[in-house]
């Protein structure tokens, strides 16, 4: 199977990573690794997510942890628009749409009082995604929900 050129963009995406998650109230969870390959023939990215959290973490944290998580990355081939397929340990499947970009990686979704969107700033040297989560209930007034950093580790996987 031969690969969209419009995946091109998300090779600087491809590579393992250590995530760094800073909660609210600033608490760093320094756990959790991804790791981003291509998958059937090129056809799409898988963003694996997984880890353990520390001891220390917040009850909450820890009783509705995520990982691992599963993204599957497409594209519609005629619009050169992304979808984002997300799965997690918690049972939740949702699609997203996503954009990459030489300084911006966005992640969205539109739901009935429950939208979600992750900026990301890319580092100059591709080394680093600094960036975090955010809700709305209403599309309009987002709340941060935590910071989520990339640090790659690694290359191409």
């Amino acid at each position: 199977m031969a690969r969209s050129p419009h995946l091109a963009k998300l090779e600087r995406l491809v590579g393992t990573w250590d995530l760094r998650v800073r909660t609210v109230d600033g608490q760093t969870l320094s756990s959790a690794r991804a790791r981003v390959e291509w998958t059937e023939g090129g056809a799409y990215l898988a963003l694996r997510q997984e880890g353990d959290l520390p001891p220390d973490a917040p009850a909450e944290w820890r009783e509705n942890s995520p990982l691992p998580v599963l993204c599957l990355i497409g594209v519609d081939d005629a619009s050169g628009e992304f979808a984002y397929l997300y799965s997690d340990a918690r049972d939740v499947f949702r699609v997203y749409r996503m954009t990459l970009d030489d300084t911006t990686w966005r992640v969205w979704r539109a739901a009935p009082e429950f939208h979600q969107r992750y900026i990301g700033t890319l580092a100059a040297d591709g080394q680093t995604i600094t960036g975090a989560w955010e809700f709305s209930k209403d599309g309009e007034t987002w709340t941060h929900d935590f910071a989520l950093d990339y640090h790659r580790t690694g290359g191409p996987a």
